[in-house]
């Protein structure tokens, strides 16, 4: 019993004057607490320094130190190039540029046509002229009786008298032909040839033999169907690149 009356006072006690100091006392702990709080606060805000430290770092005025340029009110004049110096310039190559083209034209002749070669040349025979060079006027042909052109020289000559090669010079040709009998023909350079008819058949080279002046290349004969009523003789001819000319102009 005497607990249950504890009990009670105090409950009696908490519900009235006890309510209130109770009540201040939560109060004044409550600010207490408040301002011990505030103060730490307070006092122990610093500010945050770098982690580097205090070091600063000055940035130098660009313009110091800068050498002065003057400003340039003209064009600087333009260096003198004399016309023996001054580069030409390089051609530039277009796209459409043709191919070049090789030159097929055939390289033109340097001989001397016309004009008498020098070498040295000598009288096939011996003996005189019975019919004349003439291929721009006619001449009687005494085997055919009419007037024509005659395109070499008759030399009298017996048969079997030797033949010789007017100069030096390469056998290019030994035929027989149905107007002019036995033939056999020198080529002596620079397109000139020479053509010794009316042969006997026994001659004493052949294509390709190398002859000098005065080689034999065979006899006189009676060989020459077109010829046979002029006397006995050699029929010569001469060539020059192809077109016949006259043989003295080559004999002395």
């Amino acid at each position: 019993m005497k607990n249950q009356s504890f009990w009670r006072k105090l409950g009696d006690f908490a519900m009235g004057k006890g309510f209130y100091i109770v009540l201040f006392l939560c109060v004044a702990t409550i600010g207490i607490s408040g301002y011990y709080l505030l103060r730490t606060v307070v006092n122990g805000t610093h500010p945050t320094e770098p982690a580097g430290g205090g070091a600063s770092v000055t940035i130098p005025d660009q313009s110091a130190g800068r050498p002065s340029v003057p400003e340039q009110t003209e064009d600087p004049p333009a260096p003198s190039v004399s016309p023996q110096t001054r580069p030409a310039p390089a051609p530039s190559a277009q796209p459409d540029d043709p191919e070049p083209v090789k030159d097929t034209a055939p390289e033109p002749d340097t001989r001397e046509s016309g004009k008498t070669i020098s070498k040295v040349f000598t009288w096939p025979v011996q003996g005189a002229v019975l019919r004349d060079y003439s291929v721009e006027t006619l001449s009687l042909d005494p085997t055919m009786g009419d007037w024509r052109t005659h395109g070499g020289l008759d030399i009298a000559a017996a048969q079997g008298v030797k033949v010789l090669s007017i100069s030096a010079g390469t056998v290019e040709q030994v035929y027989t032909d149905g107007m002019m009998g036995t033939t056999v023909v020198v080529d002596h350079g620079g397109g000139l040839q020479s053509w010794y008819c009316n042969l006997a058949e026994d001659v004493t080279v052949q294509a390709g033999d190398k002859v000098d002046i005065g080689s034999e290349l065979g006899t006189v004969g009676s060989s020459a169907m077109a010829e046979v009523g002029v006397a006995s003789h050699l029929h010569l001819e001469t060539t020059l690149d192809g077109r016949p000319v006259d043989p003295r102009d080559y004999l002395k």
